[in-house]
């Protein structure tokens, strides 16, 4: 369960960083 958690967030954060890139360029 833990470990899912973690793996959630950074699926969730690299989503977040990419739409940050796509916004950027």
């Amino acid at each position: 369960m833990f470990l899912m958690d973690i793996m959630i967030s950074l699926i969730l954060m690299i989503l977040l960083i990419i739409c940050v890139l796509v916004g950027v360029a």
